[in-house]
Parts: structure tokens; sequence; C-alpha cells
């Protein structure tokens, strides 16, 4: 499921990403004049996208090359890393010189103070028909599509096969007791091998903590107030706290580690039994194969049925 939705995500990427740049330069809409002919069409749009992994920036040279091939219009793509996007396209903006095209996972602040086109002004029907309801209502602020969602993934909980098979564990967790189990079982083999590996630095600490959440029946906000300090929440915390400070079966210092160079790094090393993940690992795994894994479903605090962790990105019209 995970590798076909890799490539349902590109075929969303790149229709939403044609849809807005063509929306763009027919009639003006989404693209600066300045960067018109004089007579009227646009001749280039500035893109700037958030690298999620070496074929990123593969990725839109090609659509590049395809688009200005297709409609004569240079789509100038840059590609920043994930780490300084960020600060980029903020400073950007707060210059006064956003692109016309931003691809990020926040869009709400720039809905709010005006400096973005909604999707009925920028997207055919046809591509807004097929967009994925519940990442419309993602993309929606003030009941207007603002943020085009452009690629998705959901989490899920990965597991070595072999130091699983080393610590006696016949099938992955359900429980929070059975996961804290085969936790300290992986850890006590030894050899700096590590029950699981939890990101809780800046790229990752507020995904990390809603999946927990998530399956302990807890949730950010309730009938539209926030619950952050909600019992459930609280007990959340306090598990994983359990699991780095009292039990010790997690690296150091999961508060100042981050997900792709660290948690996720040290599952493809080999010497974590268990790391929350999403389909970019599964690919670097199956490239390097070094790791036997499995992926299952979050286990649940009480049992229950699990629940998973969806995010999505967004493309951005700039006016």
């Amino acid at each position: 499921m995970i590798r076909r939705n890799r490539r349902v995500v590109l075929a969303c990427c790149t229709s939403v990403a044609a849809a807005v740049s063509l929306a763009a330069c027919g009639g003006g809409t989404g693209a600066s004049s300045s960067n018109g002919d004089g007579n009227g069409k646009v001749s280039s749009i500035k893109l700037v996208a958030a690298e999620y992994s070496p074929g990123t920036k593969p990725f839109w040279d090609q659509f590049a090359a395809a688009y200005k091939k297709k409609t004569g219009t240079t789509l100038d793509v840059q590609v920043v890393s994930w780490t300084d996007i960020d600060q980029q396209s903020s400073t950007m903006i707060q210059n006064g010189n956003p692109p016309d095209i931003l691809n990020l996972n926040v869009y709400a602040s720039y809905a709010k103070d005006g400096l973005l086109y909604s999707a009925d002004d920028v997207l055919s029907s046809t591509a807004k028909s097929e967009l994925i309801p519940a990442f419309v209502t993602s993309g929606t602020y003030n009941g207007k599509l603002y943020g085009m969602p452009d690629l998705s993934s959901a989490r899920a909980l990965f597991y070595n096969k072999t130091l699983f098979k080393k610590a006696g564990i016949s099938a992955p967790p359900t429980t929070w007791d059975e996961f804290e189990s085969d936790a300290k079982k992986v850890t006590a083999l030894g050899g700096g091998d590590v029950g699981y590996a939890m990101p809780l630095g800046p790229e990752e600490a507020q995904a990390e903590f809603s999946i927990w959440m998530f399956n302990n029946g807890g949730d950010w906000k309730s009938d539209g107030k926030w619950t952050i300090n909600s019992p459930k929440n609280v007990e959340t915390l306090q598990f994983l706290k359990k699991l780095a400070v009292t039990d010790k079966v997690t690296q150091n210092n999961p508060g100042k580690t981050n997900r792709t160079d660290g948690a996720f790094a040290l599952f493809g090393s080999g010497k974590a039994g268990m790391v929350v993940g999403f389909s970019p690992l599964s690919a670097e795994l199956d490239k390097s194969k070094k790791v036997d894994y499995g992926i299952a479903p979050m286990p649940t605090s009480d049992g229950s049925a699990p629940k998973t962790y969806g995010v999505t990105d967004y493309l951005m019209a700039f006016k």
C-alpha cells in the first residue's frame, strides 16, 4: 500500500502543479506582470519547492522542461533543502519578493494576510474535483482552498525482523504494553541495539507526539478548544518519557534527534528495533537492502483500533 501510494502522490503532484502553473499564465493570474513579454503573455513563473529527497530536483527539472515545451513559458524552479526552506521562503515574502508558487507545509498565515490566490482563481474545476476531500479540508482557510495538496504520506510502525527474531519476538506489538516489552527485549540484546528510535527533535517532534497521542485517544483540539494538556495527552508524554528515561530503550537524547538523519538513519543501520516511518524510509530500505523490515499499524494504549498520522504539503499561489 505504501509503495502504491508513492505513485499516487507523484501523480497528484504533477497534476496540481500543472493546474496551478497553467492557471498562472492564463490571463496573468498567479504570476507577476513583471514577468510578461510586453504583450500580456507571462514568459516565466517562479516556483520555490522543498527538497524531500535526491529525486526532488530531477522531478521538477523534468516537469519544467515538459511545461516549457507545452506552453512556451519558463518555469523557473528553485529547490531548497527542507532544513532551510522555512527561513528562505519567509525572507522572500517579508522582502516583498515571494515566488509565484511555493511548495511548503504551511499556508494559512499567508492566506490570512491576503497574499494568496484561492483555488477558485488558479485551479480548473477538473483539477479541484480530483483532490482527496480530507486534503481539501486541510488546505481550506475561511471556507476557501488556498493550500493545494501536492504530496502526502501516512505513518506506520516499522520493525526490524532480524532483531525481533533474535529477541524472541514473534509479531509486532498491538498495545503499548507489548511495545514496551518488545523494546526492552531488543535493547537487552546489547551491542548498541535500541528498542525504539524516537525522534523528538525540531524536525519531527509534533508528528511523533501526534501519532502516539491519537493512539491514546487524545487530540490537539476538542470542540474547537486546545486540549494539549488534557489527561490523555499528559499520559502520552509520560509514556514516551518512560521509554527514554526510565526504561532506556531509545537512543540517547531523543529531544535532539531528528527524523531523517537521526531516527531513520539509526533504523537503517540495523541498530533499532522499531521506528515510526513512511514511504521514503521504505524506499531507502529497499534500496540499501541492509535491513529485513516489516510494517505494521501503530500499537494503541488499550488495544483498540489503531490510527495513523497523515501528512500533506501544499502548493500555494502568491498574488
